[in-house]
């Protein structure tokens, strides 16, 4: 009885160390089934991960057609020649502007003109009739020596002249600046430009004159007694007739004659210069009511 129950002890000590082992086997074969699942998991995510990265960056879109792309080529045509519209539009503007201001400068130039050759011509008509007093007491030594206060006086101031100045400031920026081209009226532009082509001539005349007015002065210095000529200036430089009848240095007729020669020449271009200024203030008048008229200015 004994040994079958020893027999019976080790029997079931074996069973268990049996159930044991295959428990461990068991669990060990779960592990790596388990470890299994989990990588096919993994791989199986992934996959559906880069499926949805690749259908969300890649997109399935309609093909435009034909008529869409017309339409915004139209559209950006229409911009851009907008674009150029304004900007050749606030060009223009701006040129109209600039031309208002030169025709506006222009006639304040030629109002300015006006008064100085209102002057001018006062003070060549002065001098004509001094210097053809001057020729006539000249011709005649013995009247000469009578009117000694007058052939002073005339003989100095009667020869006396001054260029014309004139205000060329806006013309010379038009000329200069190529501004001319904003001046859209063609018959202005024409009067413009043959309103300051007079002035070649009148400054020419005032060459010709102060020539004939050196040779002049040669001859009146052997004439005129400087002492004298001193006597009638003031504190002021201004020339005042003398009243004592003072003689002149030599009374030779031919000295007198040729002094009244260079005189009767001076004279001669002091009346063509007369005649120009005449003429250029008549010009000056009528371009100004020009412009005035045709841009609608006062």
């Amino acid at each position: 009885m004994e040994e079958n129950k020893n027999k019976e002890g080790d029997s079931q000590n074996q069973s268990n160390n049996l159930t044991d082992d295959d428990s461990i086997i068991l669990n060990s074969s779960m592990n790596e089934i388990q470890e299994t699942n989990n990588k096919q998991q993994e791989l199986t995510d992934n996959k559906t991960e880069t499926k949805n990265m690749e259908v969300h960056h890649h997109p399935h879109t309609e093909r435009k057609k034909f008529k869409h792309y017309l339409f915004e080529f139209f559209m950006l045509f229409l911009a851009v020649f907008c674009g150029f519209l304004a900007e050749y539009q606030l060009e223009h503007v701006i040129e109209h502007q600039k031309e208002k201001q030169y025709i506006e400068s222009l006639i304040s130039d030629l109002q300015d003109d006006v008064k100085s050759l209102d002057l001018q011509i006062d003070d060549e008509q002065r001098g004509i009739g001094e210097l053809d007093s001057l020729i006539y007491l000249l011709d005649d030594a013995g009247l000469a020596k009578q009117k000694g206060d007058d052939l002073y006086y005339f003989g100095r101031m009667g020869p006396r002249s001054k260029p014309f100045s004139n205000n060329n400031r806006t013309f010379d920026q038009l000329r200069n600046s190529g501004g001319f081209r904003l001046i859209r009226k063609t018959n202005c532009s024409n009067q413009i430009m043959g309103y300051y082509g007079q002035f070649s001539e009148i400054r020419l005349l005032e060459d010709n004159y102060n020539h004939e007015f050196d040779n002049y002065k040669k001859v009146a210095a052997k004439i005129f007694d400087p002492g004298i000529l001193r006597r009638q200036e003031d504190t002021n430089g201004e020339i005042f007739r003398s009243n004592d009848n003072p003689q002149l240095r030599t009374y030779d007729s031919e000295l007198l004659k040729e002094l009244s020669f260079h005189a009767l020449q001076m004279n001669g271009s002091r009346r063509s210069r007369l005649a120009e200024l005449k003429q250029l203030k008549a010009s000056a008048l009528q371009l100004q009511a020009t412009l005035q008229k045709d841009y609608q200015l006062q």
